[in-house]
């Protein structure tokens, strides 16, 4: 059985709407396993003397839920270093 979460997260850009969803996206994948899909929910633009400054956009990004059992085969076992006294 596989089972999904969705969360939402707000990204922005100088640049584009595009450049904030794929910075959104990279990030949330660099602190989230399995992320899947993704939703732009909401796009907003920041206005200054009439120029566009700012691309918002809010997303709601799906990932499969890790079972308890593939997190622990998967933890890294700690790594132990011998480490030599310094001789005076």
């Amino acid at each position: 059985m596989t089972v999904a979460k969705v969360i939402e997260i707000s990204t922005s850009s100088t640049k584009s709407f595009e450049h904030a969803i794929n910075e959104g996206i990279a990030r949330a994948s660099e602190t989230i396993n399995n992320v899947c899909g993704a939703w732009v929910k909401e796009q907003k633009v920041e206005i200054k003397n009439g120029k566009i400054v700012e691309y918002r956009v809010n997303l709601q990004i799906t990932f499969i839920l890790e079972s308890k059992k593939a997190v622990l085969k998967s933890v890294a076992k700690p790594v132990v270093k011998k480490v030599e006294a310094k001789k005076k």
